[in-house]
C-alpha cells in the first residue's frame, strides 16, 4: 500500500484523533459525556465518505454513545476525587436511565428515520441551552422529587439520550441545577450518570443494528469501530482536564459556555435533518 492509499485514513485518524481531545476535555467541563459534540461531527465524518445520510445520523449517535463508557469512567474519577459527585442521586436515577435506554435503543432507535433523530437532537438540545442561557433562579425551597419521581426522570433520561446519542448531561444537568443542586455538582453527577446510560445505550445499538444494511467495514451493529478506539483514547486523556478546568470556572461563565456550544450543535443537526427531507 503506498501513501496515496494511506492519505484517506490518515485523514480520518487526524480528524477523529482532535474530535476526541475537543470531546474530551468538554465532557470534563461540561459533564455532557461529549455525544453532543461527537454525534455533529462524526455526521460530517460519516457522510463524507459515501455514507448514506440516514444511516451516518444513526451510526454517528450509536458511536459517540459508546465512547461515553471511557470518557465517563476519566471524568467521574477525577470529579469523584474533589468530592464534587453526588452519588445518592446517582443510585436513585440509574435503575429508570437503564430501562429508558434500553427502550430507545433496542426498540424506537431502529424504526425512526435518521433525519427526525437530527430533528429530536436538534429540538432537545436548544431547549436545553435556553434554559442554561437563561440562569433563571430555581424556588429556594425545591428540591428533588421522591424516589419514583427520580425513577422516572431517571427513565426520561436515558430514552432521550437513547435517541440523540449524548450521555444525558443535555436534560440531568438542568434538571438537577433546577432542584437546587449546585452547578459543579450538577456537572460531576451528569458525568457518573453517563457510564449506566452508555452502557445500556451500547448494547442496544449493537443488537438492533445486526439487520441493518450499507454499513461500512469494521461496523459492530450500528457503532463504527475505528472511530469507537480513536476517540476514546483521545477523549480519556483529556478528560480530567477539562474537570480541572470545571473547577476553576464561574459558575455564571460556565452555564454560558454550555449554552453557547449547544446552540451550535442544534443549529448544525437541524441543518442535516432539513437538507436530508
Amino acid at each position: 500500500m503506498n501513501v496515496t492509499d494511506l492519505t484517506p485514513w490518515l485523514w480520518l485518524v487526524a480528524e477523529l484523533g482532535i474530535l476526541g481531545l475537543v470531546t474530551g476535555f468538554l465532557a470534563g467541563l461540561l459533564g455532557i459525556g461529549g455525544g453532543m459534540i461527537m454525534v455533529p461531527f462524526l455526521t460530517f465524518i460519516l457522510s463524507a465518505r459515501d455514507i448514506q445520510s440516514d444511516l451516518a445520523v444513526k451510526m454517528a449517535i450509536a458511536t459517540s454513545m459508546a465512547t461515553i463508557i471511557f470518557t465517563s469512567m476519566s471524568s467521574v474519577r477525577a470529579h469523584h476525587k474533589r468530592g464534587a459527585v453526588r452519588w445518592d442521586v446517582v443510585r436513585h436515577l440509574a435503575p429508570g436511565i437503564v430501562l429508558g435506554s434500553l427502550i430507545a435503543s433496542l426498540g424506537v432507535f431502529s424504526v425512526v428515520k435518521g433525519n427526525w433523530l437530527a430533528f429530536g437532537f436538534s429540538a432537545f438540545v436548544s431547549f436545553s441551552a435556553f434554559q442554561m442561557l437563561r440562569n433563571k433562579q430555581p424556588k429556594p425551597g425545591r428540591s428533588l422529587p421522591g424516589t419514583y419521581g427520580q425513577l422516572g426522570v431517571g427513565g426520561a433520561i436515558g430514552f432521550l439520550s437513547g435517541l440523540v446519542g449524548a450521555g444525558g448531561g443535555f436534560v440531568s444537568v438542568p434538571f438537577m441545577t433546577w432542584c437546587n443542586i449546585a452547578i459543579h455538582n450538577a456537572v460531576a453527577t451528569s458525568a457518573a450518570l453517563g457510564f449506566p446510560i452508555a452502557v445500556s445505550n451500547a448494547i442496544g445499538y449493537i443488537w438492533s443494528g445486526q439487520s441493518a444494511t450499507g454499513l461500512p467495514p469494521g461496523a459492530v451493529g450500528y457503532i463504527y469501530m475505528p472511530a469507537l478506539v480513536i476517540i476514546a483514547v483521545a477523549s480519556v486523556v483529556m478528560a480530567p482536564i477539562g474537570v480541572r478546568a470545571a473547577h476553576a470556572l464561574p459558575v455564571v461563565k460556565l452555564k454560558r459556555a454550555f449554552a453557547s456550544i449547544l446552540f451550535c450543535l442544534a443549529a448544525y443537526m437541524l441543518w442535516k435533518a432539513i437538507s436530508a427531507l
